[in-house]
């Protein structure tokens, strides 16, 4: 009797055959559009350029910084064209037809696909957690100083907690000079005021050290209350310009736990404009799980060898990435505004197509 090994967990011939093409065919068209993507970017960007004199030097390390931030903006997409494209080919050079027919199960030659795909996911979420943050600190810092000024400049109203009783106000801050109005530092216990610090003009000296001018305290007690004023006060607190202007895309710098310490703090301070942050946070698990749903889906799809052969199928596959970054932008767009809660906002997309791709692996997959 001959052993069965087609379920042995070692990789065989097959395995390394379909992760080649797959791997193969997945980093040659991130080239490809790379290479469209970067020459669009800079058409767009050069008479900004030139009008700002950037120097060659500084638009090349923008392009080495770009290269991976957009290579990683869609990566579990162009996971979804690489596997339709390749499997079509395999499957219009009637190569699954020999597979299956020599005994191989279909479960069985989607193991290879899974691999790859738990590499591309792991790789694409380690890039966005880990690499992409730091080359966008100098990819937005580029763009601010050569292409277009986004940076957020003053913030009105700011109020949120320090710590457990302390909270925090400020009328107006400005980023250019550092220095806030109409400031106010309140100390509650069991919430009743106990102290009140109010200044004209607070500026930040850096390390959570500030300058306040023209301050006075009011203390509040059983006896009664007493006014402390005066000119100068320096003074620690644990609140920085970043933690006061909240640039739009801030999240894109910090890596993965340090957003998830960034979303905790804010939370804590009662900060309401943070569903950016929280979006990204999840976005970045999401997009794990993103690479196995449309890989089975590509799979599903283009297995079989049909009439039109690769077009119809990369026409299907097309019009689903697309439909799949509509759904992923209107779902976020819910959990800006707050009408839907944003974990389940980045992960409805997921769950949608995961049902698409169940039905797709029970009614189309061949058999």
């Amino acid at each position: 009797m001959i052993p069965n090994n087609e379920d042995k967990p070692h990789l065989k011939k097959l395995d390394w055959y379909i992760i080649r093409k797959f791997l193969g065919t997945y980093f040659f068209t991130i080239v490809l559009i790379l290479a469209i993507a970067i020459v669009l970017d800079y058409n767009d960007k050069m008479d900004k350029f030139e009008a700002h004199d950037t120097p060659a030097w500084e638009i090349i390390k923008y392009y080495l910084n770009y290269i991976p931030y957009f290579a990683n903006l869609f990566g579990p997409l162009f996971v979804f064209v690489a596997c339709i494209f390749f499997t079509s080919k395999l499957a219009g050079d009637s190569e699954i037809i020999a597979m299956l027919a020599s005994g191989v199960s279909f479960n069985r030659l989607l193991r290879p696909y899974i691999l790859s795909a738990a590499f591309l996911g792991l790789l694409t979420f380690t890039l966005n957690s880990f690499v992409i943050p730091p080359t966008s600190v100098n990819r937005i810092e580029f763009l601010n100083t050569y292409y277009k000024d986004k940076q957020k400049k003053v913030s009105t109203n700011n109020q949120f907690m320090v710590e457990p009783g302390v909270v925090f106000y400020m009328y107006m801050f400005e980023i250019r000079n550092n220095t806030g109005r109409r400031f106010a530092l309140e100390s509650y216990d069991n919430k009743k005021l106990v102290s009140r610090l109010t200044a004209d003009k607070a500026e930040y000296k850096g390390d959570y050290h500030w300058e306040l001018t023209r301050w006075n305290i009011r203390h509040i007690n059983e006896d009664g209350e007493t006014l402390e004023s005066g000119l100068k006060m320096d003074t620690v607190i644990a609140i920085g310009p970043e933690d006061i202007i909240i640039q739009t895309d801030d999240y894109e710098k910090m890596t993965t736990p340090e957003l998830s310490a960034y979303i905790e703090k804010q939370r804590f301070r009662g900060t309401g404009n943070i569903q950016d942050f929280e979006i990204e946070y999840h976005k970045r698990f999401a997009a794990i799980a993103t690479s196995f749903i449309l890989t089975l889906i590509g799979v599903c799809l283009s297995s079989k060898k049909i009439r039109g052969g690769m077009g119809i199928n990369l026409g299907i596959g097309l019009v689903l990435a697309f439909l799949y970054i509509l759904f992923q932008t209107v779902s976020s767009s819910f959990a800006v505004s707050g009408d839907m809660p944003v974990m389940a906002a980045v992960w409805l997309p997921n769950i949608v197509f995961l049902i698409i791709a169940i039905y797709l692996y029970k009614y189309k997959a061949p058999k």
